[in-house]
């Protein structure tokens, strides 16, 4: 399947590599993508991780899945590539940053350049069936997403975690606030974005936050 992650995260996650869920998940993920038409492409599976080694992680943004539609999940979450057109929520973050920080709407919704400056664009599952939502929920990504959460908190300090939406809140439910910054929000979707995720100012918060800790804020 061609799939690939930092060495880095292989040498904090192995632990979880081992277990018997995660090869139950494997099985079934190469099983799927031999079926039918799986996203994001297997090669961009562990995207978030390759671009944003362990230890320079600096922002963890949670999602939920992969986007399920032809040509947009590319292992980031809220992320499309260049020429894709960008999915309301996407739209919306820049929306945010453009109201919180005046920067300029970028002209295409790629974030590699958010994961290439430590921030970990995770969703909670890692693919999904084409034209299904949700598809390849409870099979295991969900574990390891946790896992991935947990570890960052115990061997990190100083993170920032964005939890949009009910979703990721309860997923990060038991992120540690006295070593790492919390910002929550509605999610930024059309449905709740005029419900308190416009004018949350999550990416000056955040960069204050790193800058009070000595490190580089984000470029947005």
């Amino acid at each position: 399947m061609n799939v690939r992650i930092h060495p880095s995260w292989q040498a904090v996650l192995q632990e979880e590599f081992d277990k018997d869920y995660f090869a139950k998940l494997t099985d079934f993920v190469r099983s799927e993508y031999a079926r039918t038409t799986i996203y994001p492409p297997a090669r961009q599976i562990f995207n978030a991780f390759d671009h944003c080694p362990f230890d320079k992680v600096r922002v963890v943004i949670i999602g939920q899945d992969p986007y399920h539609e032809q040509g947009q999940a590319n292992g980031l979450c809220f992320s499309v590539a260049p020429g894709v057109q960008m999915p309301p929520s996407l739209v919306n973050i820049f929306k945010e940053i453009q109201s919180d920080l005046g920067k300029p709407f970028p002209e295409n919704g790629d974030l590699t350049r958010w994961a290439n400056q430590g921030v970990l664009l995770l969703n909670a599952t890692l693919t999904v069936q084409e034209h299904y939502a949700a598809s390849h929920q409870n099979r295991g990504w969900e574990e390891f997403t946790d896992a991935v959460i947990r570890i960052l908190c115990e061997k990190r300090e100083h993170l920032v975690f964005i939890l949009w939406g009910a979703y990721a809140q309860k997923k990060g439910a038991f992120i540690d606030s006295s070593r790492h910054l919390v910002l929550k929000s509605a999610h930024p979707s059309p449905l709740s974005a005029y419900h308190g995720f416009f004018g949350n100012h999550h990416f000056s918060l955040a960069n204050d936050y790193l800058i009070q800790h000595g490190q580089q804020p984000i470029d947005w």
